[in-house]
């Protein structure tokens, strides 16, 4: 079995590492993998970039830009069907169609000789623009009057009735089978124009032997924070995205009492931390982007708790790896949140927006050690039994036969 992965990037993002993971897991259970990305990030011959007319697409920009479309100016898309890699593939998956490297007016052509899965990483492919949709569900009804044309992708016209109608038209015209990683998302393309299609949950998978558990204190002595510290883990690529919660973050830090405040040191992974740890006065240590899988494993082995204040997410990464290291977790009730941060078993869910649950949930673990230790087994059994790359791998070869099948 051939199988052609077309994403946004190899590594580059969320939804580039899923995808990736999925390639190495498919290539681990012998199945032919490869992918065609919009950004090439490693040193593959099964990696390749999409087709792309750069010059003329800048020039249609200037034109479908303005009109709030985002996307349809890009025509290599339309280019990929005489490329080696779909060629000779049996079946097409389809990632994170909407980082400016993928013409979505493309997949009926796409799918017309050869099936596809569609992977979903978020709610792009039935919205009239964006990748969350927050309070709005304007896109049950084929939006208008958009309450969040700032939110990414961003729209400088509101023309998302527009947008609707054109997925509309290309998925009557297309061959897809959908998956969703996170329960939350099934139940949302259920009630969009994608239900027309079969939908399949399937999680992403991770890697437990490159994320596993470590020992906490040659971790802590690697990165130099003291055995005496309790350690509170976050990461963003960009804190200051109001979508990651920056913001909720700083108000749940500041509530905690001062004795406690004393005894802990922030650990960051990614941009913008600093500032909120400076703003509560607690030493942290920021190691940046990280692309070690190592590295990660390090830091998520030192910490305490591993504290995740997003606004929307569907089946969020960095828990997903947090559990494979056995490190409970705060978050809020929100999206996929909920498939991996389980209340009571592997963390604490706060309600949304709600601050102060959100620094009661950072108290109850950080003082209860017993609980912590109970919580951390269920996260490494729960990651083992439910989201390792085999179990992942194997339910797409399952599905992949089946839509061959038919």
């Amino acid at each position: 079995m051939k199988v052609l992965h077309i994403n946004q990037s190899d590594i580059g993002g969320g939804a580039a590492i899923a995808g990736y993971r999925l390639h190495q897991g498919l290539l681990a259970q012998g199945i032919n993998s490869r992918l065609l990305v919009g950004e090439v990030k490693t040193s593959s011959d099964r990696v390749a970039v999409v087709p792309s007319k750069r010059r003329i697409e800048n020039q249609l920009y200037r034109i479908t830009g303005r009109s709030g479309l985002n996307y349809i100016n890009v025509l290599g898309s339309f280019d990929i069907a005489k490329h080696s890699f779909y060629q000779e593939a049996d079946i097409i998956n389809f990632h994170n169609l909407h980082t400016g490297y993928f013409n979505y007016l493309s997949i009926p052509s796409l799918t017309k000789n050869k099936p596809a899965v569609f992977t979903l990483h978020d709610m792009w492919s039935f919205t009239g623009h964006c990748a969350y949709s927050y309070d709005c569900d304007r896109w049950k009804t084929g939006c208008g009057q958009c309450p969040y044309p700032e939110t990414y992708p961003a729209i400088s016209r509101d023309n998302t009735p527009l947008e609707c109608k054109l997925k509309n038209w290309v998925y009557s015209r297309s061959n897809l089978t959908v998956v969703a990683p996170s329960k939350w998302l099934v139940e949302q393309v259920k009630q969009s124009m994608l239900n027309r299609f079969p939908i399949h949950h399937i999680p992403n998978g991770i890697d437990t032997e490159a994320y596993q558990p470590l020992d906490p204190e040659q971790c802590r002595s690697i990165l130099s924070i003291p055995l005496c510290k309790k350690v509170l883990m976050f990461g963003s690529e960009d804190i200051k995205d109001r979508r990651k919660g920056g913001d909720l973050l700083l108000k749940a830090l500041q509530s905690l009492p001062d004795s406690l405040k004393a005894e802990i040191s922030l650990l960051i992974m990614g941009n913008g931390g600093e500032a909120i740890s400076e703003t509560v006065g607690m030493p942290n240590l920021n190691l940046g982007y990280i692309n070690s899988d190592r590295l990660k494993s390090i830091a998520y082995s030192a910490a305490d708790l591993f504290i995740f204040p997003t606004r929307a997410d569907n089946l969020p990464l960095v828990l997903q790896e947090s559990m494979a290291c056995a490190t409970p977790m705060v978050s809020f009730k929100i999206g996929g949140v909920p498939d991996l941060v389980r209340h009571g078993v592997t963390g604490y869910l706060a309600q949304p927006e709600d601050t102060q649950d959100f620094c009661n949930g950072i108290i109850q673990l950080l003082e209860d050690e017993n609980l912590r230790q109970s919580m951390a087994d269920n996260c490494r059994a729960i990651a083992l039994e439910e989201y390792s790359l085999e179990v992942q791998a194997q339910r797409y070869i399952e599905l992949y036969r089946q839509v061959l099948h038919n």
